[in-house]
């Protein structure tokens, strides 16, 4: 892991692995995109796979046999998709390397003196060097065949030349820039000043000019792409998207099966809800739509469509999570280290981009972990979703769980990093239905947000395995989506948008979810009064993401081993 992130300075940048030590070697380079580097890693790839085997699992400590389990699932996860490498949108409107650049600067490149300034400055001038990469994978991408579908071309394009018609003052790069700098009182005024010349030279010169050259391709794309959404359109399609769904959700569900899944908790979830709302006197033979639609038309569910109002939606998530993260403790033996503040999405890309979203806090602290909320539209941001939506990205859920592997000890590095979707997304969302189990929805329209939150990660099941497997196109996705949530439309939008350029990433909240509280349910009837929760949390957290799988195994070596330690002590009737 340490050795894949040596050549991956952007993501050093995040880590923040070696600052503490006085080591910036990287703070003044870009990514290296061109195919060569991605074959390199590869090959690379191979070899760690073959030393790797090499070690006996009867030398190593249980400890150890765990690492290499866990690593090895990875490695092989990611070998496994090499003959798909192209199989993916490098531009697109959800985390593109066009919009990924400019909230990299802002928010990980962060700038603590003159050297870090300057290192800012010469990251500008080389992104022509990186966006010429991409382009040449772009156009690999074409002899291929693999071409994104006409809207993802007029999104990114909406969003390239909106952000170089940005006068270079009031463009993000700037004003971040402009604002870090303000910070740091022992550079001269007139040293500050050059500084913000040159910032905004390298915008107007090299920042803006590599814009143009994907501006220019996706421009001359367009009358040759189309409207089919779905990957099964590609070379190997549906080969592909099985092997994204095994990737995503660490399983070996079919995607027949997860759509037949997500429709079954479609079904249970409205239900659900439909209940709820009948204890609030709502008449339930209405129907879910109907019901849904009377909800989002209540205005007293929504702040006030100004700036005042959007600033208040951000106090009141700080507030929320203040409120959690105090009166969560008593369920769990760990806690998060690291602060988590809200911010925001950037205006420049919050029309395309997803609800909210999370970036994890640097390796030493000097970052913390930030939860993003997408204030676009006001009428997304219902007050009911806001306590599911805080639980989801910052307390219990992503912010914690991520800032307690950063800080587990005696592991390997990999282990404090490494990712798995299903691993962090359903603990994420099963975050949600916890807070819930320990009275932090107790107001009935805050659990029918909860419940919301949940039939929308059902919804993604079906959706997903629509587009890509059952070949839905998109507006039978968006109509599937709009009339089983009641969702805002720009909401609904966005989200099928992004499951297109992302397959399969969306079913692993679900599958992730519903295996962690299947755990939890094994683990509480096969322990009976020894179970604990607290100690059930330890088992999932304090190994950090792991497959579904092994994750599956940790959690029957604590029922034995809890089991043996009572039987030792005398315990009966187990």
């Amino acid at each position: 892991m340490i050795r894949t992130a040596l050549v991956e300075p952007e993501l050093l940048t995040r880590l923040r692995l070696f600052e503490p030590y006085g080591i910036t070697f990287h703070q003044d380079e870009l990514n290296d995109e061109s195919d060569e580097k991605t074959q390199r890693d590869y090959k690379r790839l191979a070899d760690d796979i073959k030393t790797l085997e090499r070690y006996q699992d009867t030398n190593l400590s249980k400890s150890q046999r765990l690492s290499k389990a866990i690593l090895s699932y990875f490695l092989k996860q990611q070998s496994g998709i090499e003959r798909y490498q192209y199989h993916n949108y490098p531009v697109n409107q959800l985390f593109g390397v066009q919009n990924n650049f400019p909230s990299f600067m802002d928010s990980s490149h962060l700038i603590e003196n003159l050297e870090a300034a300057e290192d800012y400055i010469t990251r500008l001038s080389k992104l022509k060097v990186k966006f010429s990469q991409v382009l040449d994978g772009l156009k690999k991408r074409e002899q291929l065949g693999i071409l994104p579908p006409t809207f993802v071309v007029e999104r990114v394009l909406d969003e390239m030349q909106a952000f170089v018609d940005t006068p270079v003052r009031k463009n993000i790069l700037y004003f971040s820039f402009k604002k870090k700098l303000a910070a740091l009182a022992d550079i001269p005024e007139k040293k500050k000043q050059s500084l913000l010349l040159e910032v905004e030279g390298e915008i107007n010169s090299s920042v803006y000019q590599a814009y143009q050259l994907l501006i220019d391709y996706f421009t001359e794309l367009k009358p040759r792409t189309n409207s089919d959404d779905g990957v099964w359109k590609f070379p190997d399609g549906e080969r592909f998207y099985a092997s994204m769904l095994r990737y995503h959700t660490t399983t070996t569900l079919t995607a027949e099966k997860i759509h037949t899944l997500g429709l079954t908790e479609v079904d249970r979830t409205q239900t659900e809800i439909l209940t709820v709302m009948a204890q609030q006197g709502y008449d339930p033979s209405a129907g879910f739509q109907v019901l849904m639609r009377e909800l989002h038309d209540d205005q007293q569910f929504y702040y006030e469509d100004s700036d005042a109002g959007r600033a208040q939606i951000l106090s009141d998530y700080k507030t929320i999570i203040d409120e959690i993260e105090q009166g969560i403790a008593g369920s769990f033996n760990v806690k998060a280290k690291v602060s988590v503040d809200v911010k925001r999405i950037p205006v420049f890309k919050e029309k395309s981009a997803p609800g909210a979203y999370y970036n994890p806090p640097s390796m030493d602290g000097a970052r913390q972990g930030t939860f993003y909320a997408n204030l676009y539209d006001i009428k997304a941001t219902p007050r009911s979703n806001m306590r599911t939506l805080a639980y989801h990205e910052a307390i219990p859920g992503h912010h914690f769980q991520i800032a307690v592997q950063q800080a587990l000890k005696n592991v390997p590095t990999f282990r404090r990093l490494v990712p798995f979707t299903a691993y962090m997304e359903g603990w994420a969302l099963y975050a949600e239905r916890l807070a819930w189990e320990e009275g932090f929805q107790s107001d009935p329209y805050d659990n029918i947000g909860r419940l919301r939150a949940e039939l929308f990660r059902a919804v993604r099941l079906v959706v997903d395995t629509g587009l890509h497997y059952k070949r839905w196109t998109r507006q039978q996705a968006i109509d599937y989506m709009a009339s089983n949530t009641a969702m805002a439309a720009s909401d609904v939008v966005a989200e099928v948008e992004r499951y297109i350029v992302f397959p399969a990433q969306a079913t692993a909240y679900k599958v992730g979810m519903m295996k962690i509280l299947s755990l939890r349910e094994h683990a509480k009837l096969s322990l009976g009064e020894l179970f604990d929760l607290r100690d059930f949390h330890d088992v999932v957290l304090k190994n950090g993401a792991m497959p579904l799988t092994i994750l599956e195994e940790q959690v029957e070596n604590y029922i034995l081993q809890k089991r043996q330690k009572a039987e030792n002590a005398g315990v009966k009737n187990l």
